[in-house]
């Protein structure tokens, strides 16, 4: 019996018009009645047992509505950020889903479900060649975690790539029952440069997912028209440079982060695997002897 609802509710998300609801809940966040933004903030709190000790700002008055407390920026300290020359962070806090190294140019989505770099990078041919057979790791964000997204290593942006699609729930369940469930949801591509040679970070849209901003172009998502879209950096701008740690983006409602690294540069902690917690600024893996040289 719960299969058959998993089934029915998973199905019933492609009759929802996602964005539509996603634009419908993004305008109630942003809501600036007090005693509105106030309740909502107290029940999120109550619900999903946050730790408002974190918060940078006190809860709720500091925020003047649920989407800058649900983006929150934690007190200096709360997420020490690993140091060490090799060492590559956790870019986000959450749930580790998938972590190894791709066949070729083939990830791992959930147990018999695959999908590739091609279709995540909107077809992009080039960068998915260069990336082909390193290392990836998908974190899932649950809407208790903290949901702003830092860079794992130094890195200067190349390309910023936005490519529309769906808003389904992308939480495991989820994962394991759509085919393409990353590739065909909303989501932003950034590729950079970093001590380990390019680098990608995917931050995928789902249900509920009001906006995806970065620190360089403030908010990306949603976008009109909803094409693929794509921006090189450096261009006209200066270039877009970030520190191993630094603010890269965030979630305006929970999600995903996928990581993608080129071949023979990375080595994942052996400890981790699906179902591991990370938080943000954690070491998670270290840069190989060559690449660290």
């Amino acid at each position: 019996m719960s299969n058959a609802i998993d089934q029915f509710s998973i199905k019933l998300q492609y009759w929802f018009p996602a964005h539509f609801i996603s634009r419908l809940v993004g305008a109630v966040c942003r809501c600036r009645i007090a005693a509105i933004k106030n309740a909502l903030i107290r029940s999120f709190v109550w619900l999903y047992n946050i730790d408002t000790a974190e918060a940078g700002q006190p809860v709720p008055a500091g925020y003047p509505d649920f989407n800058a407390f649900f983006t929150r920026e934690l007190k200096p300290g709360s997420r020490p950020v690993d140091d060490s020359p090799t060492g590559v962070v956790s870019p986000a806090d959450g749930t580790v889903t998938q972590i190894g190294h791709m066949a070729g140019q083939q990830l791992i989505q959930a147990k018999h479900l695959t999908y590739t770099l091609p279709q995540l990078f909107g077809g992009d041919e080039v960068w998915s060649q260069q990336l082909s057979s390193g290392a990836y790791a998908t974190i899932y964000l649950a809407p208790n975690n903290y949901h702003r997204v830092h860079a794992p290593l130094d890195a200067e942006l190349r390309e910023m790539v936005y490519v529309p699609g769906r808003l389904l729930s992308v939480n495991a369940r989820t994962a394991e029952v759509i085919p393409g469930l990353f590739v065909g949801n909303e989501r932003l591509v950034c590729h950079f440069d970093g001590p380990l040679g390019l680098f990608s970070i995917v931050m995928v849209g789902a249900m509920n997912v009001g906006s995806i901003s970065t620190a360089w172009a403030g908010q990306v998502t949603p976008q009109t028209p909803r094409e693929t879209s794509r921006r090189s950096y450096p261009g006209s701008e200066p270039p877009v440079q970030l520190s191993k740690g630094e603010y890269l983006g965030e979630f305006c409602m929970g999600s995903t982060v996928i990581m993608i690294s080129g071949p023979d540069q990375l080595a994942w902690h052996e400890e981790l695997r699906p179902g591991s917690s990370v938080r943000m600024g954690q070491r998670i893996g270290k840069l190989t002897h060559d690449s660290a040289t």
